[in-house]
């Protein structure tokens, strides 16, 4: 029946000097004459062909109905998987950096065996289909060879474990620091001190020096002051230690240290060292330095600054 339309078709649209006079030409015309012969002395030969279609159609349907049906469950099979895992991740107490990588990569992969099961459902053989994605995978794997890197960089992330979420991190290659937020499968996500997001690479983090401040649960605070040649350096180192003693977040267990670093152009360098926890970092430095400046000034000790001496002559 198909042959017959499509003889009928080439003799309705064909014009005349379409076709040169050859065997070939005459042949087609010669077929759809009878072509359309057959049809004329048999009108049912039509009703036949659409009653043979219908089945086809009506098989077709069904497929897309089971594809439906096939993906809503499996959709829900999936979200049930996922919460089951990070359930068992929960009660394991699993880093959350590893949760954050992990349950997209668990997720992402049964949608594609999902896939693959619809697929199955049409007649599609999946081998054919794994090889054409194979080979699709490869011209992608060229194109993102950046964000493959991240995910790489991810994965080394997970393993090696330099930082997790929570901590408070340095990125030494673009001067980012932030407490890491989340760790996803291409980027980090850090939250700096004035709530701003700063997303990092993760293939950049896994190539350069980072410090991990969180690390330890104890840090040094440094405090440099430069005082003025005239002052007397034992009075001073005994303010400045005096004010590193009394500071609220110091560690009892670890002495202060007051010390002389360096004689300037224009000052004596002191320099103040003081023990404290990792979260009291900060306000401890902020405070120190404060309190540095109210203690010489109650003692007289100037804090010089630099000075530029203009002569004019006439």
């Amino acid at each position: 029946m198909v042959t017959i339309f499509r003889n009928v078709g080439m003799l309705l649209t064909a014009e005349t000097d379409a076709f040169p006079d050859t065997t070939e030409t005459l042949e087609v015309f010669s077929n759809a004459q009878a072509g359309l012969q057959e049809v004329a002395e048999n009108p049912g030969l039509i009703r036949t062909w659409l009653e043979g279609l219908v089945p086809d159609l009506l098989n077709f349907a069904l497929q897309i109905v089971i594809a439906f049906v096939v993906y809503a469950v499996g959709s829900k099979i999936i979200r049930l998987i996922v919460k089951m895992v990070s359930r068992g991740m929960d009660r394991k107490e699993t880093d959350e950096g590893v949760k954050q990588f992990l349950l997209p990569v668990i997720r992402y992969s049964l949608y594609i065996i999902l896939i693959f099961i619809i697929m199955g459902l049409f007649g599609i053989a999946t081998t054919s289909a794994v090889a054409v994605l194979g080979s699709a995978g490869v011209a992608i794997g060229l194109a993102l060879q950046g964000s493959l890197s991240n995910f790489a960089g991810g994965v080394l992330i997970l393993l090696l474990k330099p930082f997790r979420v929570g901590d408070y991190i340095v990125e030494h290659a673009g001067n980012n620091e932030g407490t890491v937020a989340e760790i996803s499968i291409f980027y980090t996500k850090l939250m700096t001190v004035d709530n701003r997001v700063v997303v990092v690479p993760n293939g950049t983090l896994a190539n350069c020096s980072i410090t991990n401040v969180s690390d330890v649960d104890r840090r040094r605070v440094d405090i440099a002051v430069g005082i003025a040649y005239e002052a007397d350096i034992k009075k001073a180192k005994e303010v400045l230690f005096k004010v590193a003693e009394e500071d609220e977040a110091r560690l009892p267990e670890e002495e202060a240290v007051v010390f002389v670093d360096s004689l300037g152009d224009s000052a004596v360098n002191m320099g103040i060292r003081v023990w404290v926890k990792a979260e009291d970092y900060w306000p401890a430095k902020w405070r120190l330095t404060e309190n540095v400046k109210y203690a010489l000034d109650e003692q007289g000790i100037s804090i010089p600054y630099q000075q530029i001496d203009v002569q004019i002559k006439q």
